[in-house]
């Protein structure tokens, strides 16, 4: 008899679009293949699909705030049920860029510096601080917002005007521009999925290089790496995963400039979307998209 899932998707976060995508996706490859599916939003009725449907495995689709930051792990504690993707912890710390970094340094993982700023210097003493501690151009973005939303590459004729438009989050993180190469690197589980690079048309892979079609943002697969870079890249990944003791599939980004790599962010709840890149990289390694689902929620119903 197959599984019953619940799929949680949408939710409040600016990534709610790209959650009921994922959310769309995973059911549709489920029903089709006989599993019982119900797929509910992480509000008041929550609890109350839980006890009707009486699932064997929640399907965690929620991208973003409140949904891969520990918030909703932290709920789906209470039920006794097997949940995919990482934990209370784990989800919280990679979601948090800042104490994310600080692990990254402090276990010699090189990623790009940084400051954290909270709207509490003049505007003048900020450049003097970003011109001696990272230099311009700087990238600037939230401390817990994925898809690269509010994200933005930033000189010093626009960089106060930027602030100033995202001044509701308070405080922000400021982070050394590093050009060269996109590379993303699939863990899943204990096995070292794969990689692929990302070339995209517009100035950096912003929201709309990931989620427009239109944005025509190449994918190269296999990567153009030699083998020593490409295990370099595929063990630094590796070995963030364990360090933050995250569950099934994580996505790492890195950016590879003059042979150093720089690790940006690692995602515990990469889109399964038609552009998502985890798909992409299964595919490649001959996992079908079916197949990648069904380790998921196999992995998910393993001891936490």
């Amino acid at each position: 008899m197959k599984k019953k899932v619940l799929i949680l998707s949408g939710g409040v976060s600016k990534e709610r679009l790209i959650s009921l995508d994922t959310g769309l996706q995973v059911a549709k490859e489920l029903k089709k293949n006989g599993y019982k599916v119900k797929i509910s939003e992480p509000n008041k009725n929550l609890e109350t699909n839980i006890k009707n449907f009486k699932p064997n495995v929640i399907f965690n689709a929620l991208h973003g705030q409140f949904g891969e930051d520990g918030y909703i792990q932290t709920i789906l504690e209470q039920f006794n049920i097997p949940y995919t993707h990482s934990g209370v912890i784990p989800s919280s710390i990679a979601m948090d860029k800042e104490i994310s970094k600080k692990i990254f340094i402090k276990n010699k993982i090189n990623t790009p510096k940084f400051f954290t700023y909270s709207y509490d210097i003049k505007n003048l003493d900020l450049i003097k601080k970003i011109n001696k501690k990272l230099g311009f151009p700087v990238v600037v973005k939230p401390l817990n917002e994925g898809s690269s939303v509010n994200v933005y590459i930033c000189n010093k004729k626009n960089i106060i005007k930027i602030l100033s438009s995202i001044k509701n989050y308070k405080k922000v993180m400021i982070e050394e521009f590093i050009g060269g190469k996109e590379i993303q690197v699939a863990i899943m589980g204990n096995k070292k999925l794969g990689a692929i690079e990302l070339r995209p048309k517009r100035s950096f892979y912003d929201y709309q290089a990931k989620y427009n079609e239109k944005a025509k943002t190449q994918h190269i697969i296999p990567v153009e790496l030699n083998k020593k870079n490409f295990d370099r890249v595929m063990s630094i990944a590796f070995k963030t995963h364990k360090l933050i003791g995250c569950k099934g599939v994580t996505r790492s980004d890195f950016k590879f400039y003059k042979g150093k790599f720089y690790l940006l962010e690692i995602n515990t709840q990469p889109g399964m979307t038609k552009l998502s890149l985890v798909p992409e990289i299964a595919a490649h390694k001959g996992i079908s998209f079916l197949k990648l689902i069904k380790w998921i929620l196999k992995d998910a119903s393993k001891k936490r």
